[in-house]
């Protein structure tokens, strides 16, 4: 099976490291500076699972793709996935498969239009992972899990294909036949966890220290809310475990979203908040929702940081 992996960075470079550390026939299609990067440096991945440092693993741009891969990984940030779709589109073939590991839905909705739906698994993966200044993945949690599945709930021949090709490597995989319940659930958990600890621009400890645990769990139940009109109510386990996680005394947990606007970097505002805001106004308070709130918080962000980019650029030119 020929893989093309969209991208070597911290979730792309990991599960594709990983697959190429058993043998498989991987691709990463990477801009020249992230060629060039691991041309001389290998593509490294640091874990408590096991380090691996793959010399010059192989790479390709987009103007040398062909349409003779089997699989496509989709990895990217969504405020990406447009110029990322384009990219990839000339490695589609008649029988190709995409499965993205995008969080929440909205990709879904821009492969389809371009692809037709019965290209596109169902996909996730649950791993906090990032890249250090030297472009090293650092592997930060204990999980390393990727599910995916066909999204009508079926398990195809080409589930079974994709689960025997990655089932030695070292992540844990799951072929599901609950894949968008799955995605939902994630989603769910996503977009509380980013829309209080941004909101509030603090861990989750410090929120319940400040007294303020019960917007975590005002903002879950509208989330919740959300998920459950679209056909997909989360789970009761589900939800008790994300309970004690967004309620935990003295926890650091934080988003990796108030990470990026400490950096002051790009955010996936749109993808994660907004289209939930979105598909929830039949359900979500006009003017009392959290998750409207921590939306309209993150929007604010969005247009300071181009502002400023726009001056400090007109400043230099």
């Amino acid at each position: 099976m020929r893989i093309l992996v969209v991208g070597a960075g911290a979730i792309g470079g990991y599960f594709g490291g990983r697959l190429i550390e058993i043998g498989r026939a991987v691709t990463f299609l990477v801009r020249p500076k992230r060629a060039a990067e691991l041309a001389k440096t290998g593509l490294v991945i640091k874990s408590r699972f096991g380090d691996v440092t793959l010399k010059a693993p192989p790479t390709i741009q987009a103007s040398e793709l062909h349409p003779d891969f089997d699989l496509i990984l989709l990895s990217c940030k969504a405020y990406d996935l447009a110029a990322a779709v384009d990219s990839f589109t000339t490695a589609v073939g008649p029988d190709t498969v995409i499965l993205p590991l995008l969080n929440g839905m909205r990709h879904l909705d821009l492969l389809d239009e371009r692809f037709g739906a019965a290209r596109v698994l169902g996909g996730q993966c649950l791993i906090s992972a990032k890249l250090d200044d030297r472009g090293n993945i650092l592997h930060l949690n204990d999980s390393h899990l990727l599910s995916f599945g066909e999204r009508e709930g079926n398990r195809s021949p080409r589930i079974d294909a994709i689960a025997a090709e990655m089932g030695k490597a070292k992540f844990e995989l799951r072929a599901s036949s609950v894949i968008l319940l799955e995605m939902w659930e994630k989603w769910v958990f996503l977009a509380t966890l980013a829309g209080i600890t941004c909101l509030m621009r603090s861990a989750i400890g410090d929120i319940a220290a400040a007294g303020g645990a019960h917007l975590a769990l005002d903002l879950l139940e509208e989330c919740r809310s959300i998920a459950a009109s679209a056909g997909f109510a989360p789970r009761a386990e589900f939800l008790e475990q994300t309970r004690g996680f967004i309620t935990a005394p003295g926890s650091l947990l934080t988003a990796s979203m108030l990470r990026d606007i400490d950096d002051g970097a790009p955010i996936e505002a749109d993808h994660i908040i907004g289209d939930l805001v979105r598909r929830g106004n039949r359900v979500l308070s006009a003017d009392r929702s959290l998750l409207r709130l921590a939306y309209m918080h993150l929007k604010a962000y969005e247009y300071r940081r181009n502002r400023e980019k726009a001056a400090a650029e007109n400043a230099s030119s």
